[in-house]
This record gives structure tokens, C-alpha cells and sequence, in this order.
């Protein structure tokens, strides 16, 4: 999608602190962290919001989190434990309109959130 923004960082016409990619998924440092280690988890295929992913799509939710799993281990929060967040809607908190899953990690994290 032209005017989506982690399109254009999964597709590097936008600068973003890409830590990790491959055919389905693009992760990135998050410009607003909230914790230690908080990196964003994109699938390349625009997607707007969880309620939009087809049968077509499970492929996709497998990569994240292979992905998220694969992070946590590299990033050093696997033993500690991490949360995987994914927000769909306004009143959810969702803001850019292209799913996206928060992998958070390095500190204690409360419940419940927000």
C-alpha cells in the first residue's frame, strides 16, 4: 500500500531499525519503546488489522511468531519471559493501520496492561 508506513519500511523506501527479515515478515526497533527490548513484528503483506487476516493468511501468523520466538532467544528475554501484544482497533490503541505484533521484554511487565 502506497501511503502505509511499515510498508515502506518493510520495503526500505523508509528508514527503520530492521533487525530481522525474511519472504514473510520484517521486524524493527520500535521508535517509542517501552520496555529494554521492544521490536515490531510486520508481515510484508499489508494486512490492516487482525480482523482482516483470511484463511489465506495462517502461513503469516506462523512466521510471527517463529519469529517472535526467535527474537526472544536472540535478544537474550527467553528465560525471563516476554509478551507478544498485538492491538486491533482504536479503542485498542492501534494507530498505523498495518498489523503489526509488539515483542516486549527485558524488564517486568504488569498485569493487567494499559
Amino acid at each position: 500500500m502506497a501511503d502505509c508506513l511499515f510498508c515502506g519500511i518493510a520495503n526500505r523506501e523508509i528508514k527503520g531499525s530492521i533487525v530481522y527479515e525474511n519472504e514473510t515478515v520484517v521486524v524493527f526497533k520500535d521508535i517509542n519503546p517501552r520496555a529494554p527490548v521492544h521490536l515490531l513484528i510486520i508481515p510484508r503483506k499489508h494486512v490492516a488489522t487482525l480482523l482482516d487476516l483470511g484463511e489465506e493468511d495462517k502461513g503469516i501468523l506462523s512466521e510471527i511468531f517463529s519469529a517472535a520466538n526467535r527474537l526472544a532467544e536472540s535478544h537474550g528475554i527467553a528465560g525471563d519471559g516476554f509478551r507478544v501484544v498485538v492491538n486491533c482497533g482504536p479503542a485498542a490503541g492501534q494507530s498505523v493501520y498495518h498489523i503489526h505484533f509488539h515483542l516486549l521484554g527485558g524488564r517486568t511487565l504488569g498485569w493487567p496492561p494499559g
